[in-house]
């Protein structure tokens, strides 16, 4: 017999609900906080092109989402030169230059971000921003959000001894934050992070902005919406709420 939709929507529910009480939130930051992914395809693909890779053809989204996207850029610089790691590296610092200009004019939050953010606040729950991202874009996207007092602590995955997809990141969020993971968890919206948030046993919700659901569902996330204001996540965290779900922090 196959479950129905309202089953497997309880199904989902019941992993977040698990948390109760909840102490904690945890967030990447490109594609789960703003809209990014654009704006880092577009300096990736001008940039590329300028410099004649792959004869001076544009680099496509799939080519982005495999080899770039929730990557950090020791490992893309690697994806891209591997003949020249130097020679990646010195061209991701230039593309991230590029991406800060594009950010200040160009940044968009998530749908419905504002409104996940309001209900952890009107919880008390701690939260960090655990990112790929270096420090100096992650400062400017929050910033530019307005969320520069939201967050408690910014962890940034190349100051710790492994990024995402390694858990380290996550772990450190939750020592920063002395929270426990059994009462945290995470949005995401790449599959390196996913892979890291499981990594680290959390739930991890799933924010499909730009990446497809499917490729998603391959790193075995708790849940999968489309944006904030997706049903689905107001279910979960309705679920959450009815377990007296929360702890009050402030």
């Amino acid at each position: 017999m196959t479950a129905s939709k309202d089953e497997i929507s309880v199904d989902s529910k019941s992993s977040l609900a698990a948390l109760a009480p909840a102490e904690a939130v945890l967030f990447d930051v490109d594609g789960t906080l703003c809209d990014s992914d654009p704006l880092h395809y577009y300096a990736f693909r001008e940039m590329l092109q300028e410099i004649g890779y792959n004869g001076g053809v544009p680099i496509d989204e799939e080519f982005f989402i495999k080899n770039v996207a929730g990557k950090h850029n020791d490992d893309i610089a690697r994806a891209l030169f591997p003949d020249d790691f130097e020679r990646g590296l010195k061209f991701c610092d230039e593309k991230e230059a590029m991406f800060r200009r594009l950010v200040t004019e160009q940044l968009k939050p998530v749908n419905g971000l504002y409104k996940v953010t309001k209900w952890i606040e009107d919880r008390g729950l701690k939260r960090a921003a655990v990112t790929n991202a270096p420090r100096p874009n992650a400062e400017l996207m929050i910033s530019i959000l307005g969320l520069k007092d939201f967050f408690e602590a910014i962890i940034i995955g190349g100051e710790c001894k492994h990024a995402k997809p390694h858990p380290e990141p996550y772990l450190k969020a939750l020592e920063v934050l002395k929270v426990s993971k059994e009462h945290t968890f995470i949005f995401e919206d790449s599959v390196s992070g996913i892979k890291a948030g499981v990594a680290a046993e959390m739930p991890v919700v799933g924010i499909a902005t730009r990446n497809p659901e499917q490729l998603l569902m391959q790193a075995k996330p708790t849940l999968v919406v489309k944006d904030y204001d997706d049903p689905k996540l107001w279910a979960a965290l309705d679920e959450l709420d009815k377990r007296g779900g929360t702890v009050k922090n402030a």
